[in-house]
């Protein structure tokens, strides 16, 4: 195995994948394998988020603690990216900033946090724009999205945009919210409660 490989398992220090890690799969470049996850669920996601995570050649973002990279600094959006990613780690995430590849749609993150991995589209919600628009343009790279709010928008109609992505795409998992210091993690179930709005609103104003 590759010394980056063995240094990127070093950082798990509580997960324990030495099974899983026992056959060393076929690691067919980080563009293939992203592009692998829009055809798995359930198990096999997580293993194929996994081996992008062990195989990927990520690196420690200088200057930061628990963010990490395979380059990307020439994104337009990475200072958004690593923004979002400080956040998370505020929140006890580790996180993996994904590439790009030319031609196909991917998610920006992969979080990981007591060995649980899982992957986010972010929309940094800083102006005017509908969030309604942002969930949508969603739909295709992730089933979870991050939304982090770095403006004061009106709780009852993000609610209100929120469960309208929920209802248009089935496959929606998560909507997760960063707001100021504070996070909230949106699912379907609670959307469909009759009394949604009304959590949403205490959680979100409080």
């Amino acid at each position: 195995m590759m010394e980056e490989h063995l240094f990127t398992l070093n950082i798990f220090g509580d997960c324990n994948d030495s099974a899983w890690l026992a056959a060393e799969p076929l690691w067919r470049g980080i563009a293939i394998e992203l592009e692998e996850l829009h055809y798995l669920k359930g198990a096999s996601f997580i293993k194929q988020l996994k081996q992008i995570v062990y195989y990927g050649e990520f690196h420690p973002v200088e200057g930061e603690t628990g963010i990490y990279s395979t380059g990307g600094e020439q994104n337009p959006d990475y200072e958004n990216l690593l923004n979002a990613a400080r956040k998370a780690v505020d929140h006890s995430y580790r996180v993996f900033i994904l590439p790009n590849p030319k031609g196909t749609r991917t998610p920006d993150f992969i979080f990981e946090q007591k060995g649980n991995f899982k992957v986010y589209d972010l929309k940094t919600i800083s102006g005017k724009t509908s969030v309604s628009n942002r969930l949508f343009e969603s739909i295709g790279q992730s089933n979870r999205v991050l939304l982090n709010m770095t403006i004061d928008y009106n709780a009852r109609l993000l609610a209100s945009d929120i469960k309208s992505y929920f209802e248009s795409n089935q496959d929606a998992l998560e909507v997760l919210i960063f707001k100021g210091k504070r996070v909230l993690s949106i699912d379907r179930d609670l959307t469909l409660s009759p009394q949604y709005h009304k959590l949403f609103r205490k959680r979100y104003e409080k």
